[in-house]
């Protein structure tokens, strides 16, 4: 059984529909694995966002190029753990350690990345006049009445804003999702990256909706469940502070599944959390 490996050569396959749920599922296994380890490697990179961020223009631009290196760092860290090995903040940096052509790349997929979202940002800030800088102002105060929030959400250019940036991150996602692995695994390209990856969704759409499909469902039972729970307690008020922690949980798990949704689509496929780990010379 063979996890993905620097020069593997690597197959595009068509996913069924049934795996999109493996994935989440296989991710949460994974994460009770690790659940420390993978969660202070998600907040590390919190951590690192934050600071940047005060950086004026270039801390923005900085935090979106590293996206890419921290859905690789994840799938790094995901396939040591699968192998019993450790999971730390080195693999974040791990795949700048290869050979130039691929390092050259991969620093390349993440400007182009950088670049673009921070467009999508800009032009979701004029579709809403403004609104989403002033919602930014708000809550950085953190002393904003309940009302101003009301009315400014209540603003139909910050609706369309939210749409136009859904839908814009989701095209851009597609041929990014899978693009810093097809560089660091299969040695592709950026132009060859990109474009597999758009294929490989294409090509697997019905797991993707599905596994899209599932983590609608998982957010939503949890928020009617701890809705329930604590109305049920006469604490109703303290239902969103279960938000933070629950986010933070769903987001690692997120990246945890992505080394799941890159082996089913190529090569040689990933050991569930439940089957016995591979020798490690298969690597």
């Amino acid at each position: 059984m063979t996890l993905p490996s620097p020069r593997l050569a690597l197959q595009l396959k068509a996913v069924p529909p049934g795996r999109g749920a493996r994935w989440v599922i296989d991710a949460f296994r994974i994460f009770g694995r690790r659940p420390l380890a993978f969660t202070t490697l998600f907040m590390l990179f919190l951590f690192v966002a934050l600071v940047s961020s005060l950086v004026p223009l270039i801390g923005g631009v900085a935090q979106m190029m590293a996206l890419p290196l921290l859905s690789l760092g994840f799938m790094i860290a995901t396939q040591s753990a699968l192998l019993d090995g450790p999971v730390h903040p080195g693999q974040f940096i791990e795949p700048l350690r290869t050979d130039p052509k691929r390092r050259r790349a991969l620093l390349v997929l993440c400007a182009v990345y950088g670049v673009a979202a921070v467009v999508i940002l800009l032009l979701c800030d004029v579709v809403s006049d403004g609104a989403l800088a002033r919602l930014q102002t708000m809550m950085a105060r953190g002393d904003t009445p309940q009302a101003d929030f009301d009315a400014l959400f209540a603003e139909p250019g910050l609706s369309a804003a939210v749409i136009v940036g859904v839908l814009l991150g989701t095209l851009l996602a597609v041929p990014f999702w899978h693009a810093p692995a097809l560089v660091h695994w299969g040695s592709q390209s950026v132009g060859q990256a990109l474009f597999s990856s758009t294929l490989a969704l294409w090509r697997s759409k019905g797991a993707f909706l599905v596994y899209a499909l599932t983590w609608f469902a998982i957010i939503v039972a949890f928020g009617v469940v701890s809705a329930l729970l604590f109305g049920l307690l006469g604490m109703r008020q303290l239902a969103p502070v279960l938000a933070l922690p629950a986010g933070l949980m769903f987001s690692t798990v997120f990246y945890i599944s992505l080394l799941f949704t890159f082996s089913d689509s190529f090569g040689g496929r990933t050991p569930t959390p439940a089957e016995p780990a591979p020798e490690r010379d298969a690597v």
